[in-house]
């Protein structure tokens, strides 16, 4: 007689479970990733243009004029921290994420994207 081998029906019950809640959470937390690495995009074509060398006023508007394209919905031409480190300009964007997930039980994500090397 040969030993049976595979998953019960309650171990596939809690796999697609464990995996289900992996999937609602993912589904819910990268759109806010993707709006960041959307933001850190803007910050390095605008370094590598050049457009980080005007004025405060430019600089606000250059960011704003990308982001029509990338459609960031978090972070604006006047929410960017703009300052000098040395020579070079420094161009700061810092926004928080509240996600509700379950219930009353929310993730809170800090995000920081600078042009500083």
């Amino acid at each position: 007689m040969h030993k049976q081998r595979g998953i019960t029906l309650t171990g596939l019950i809690v796999v697609l479970v464990v995996l289900g809640f992996v999937g609602i959470m993912a589904a819910k937390l990268v759109p806010s990733y993707v709006e960041y690495w959307g933001v850190r995009k803007i910050l390095a074509t605008m370094e590598n243009a050049g457009e980080t060398k005007g004025t405060v006023r430019d600089i606000r508007r250059a960011f704003d004029l990308r982001n029509a394209i990338e459609d960031v919905k978090n972070v604006r031409g006047d929410d960017l921290e703009i300052s000098k480190d040395g020579g070079d300009t420094v161009v700061t964007a810092s926004w928080s994420v509240k996600i509700p997930l379950v219930y009353n039980v929310s993730a809170c994500i800090d995000f920081v994207a600078t042009t500083a090397k």
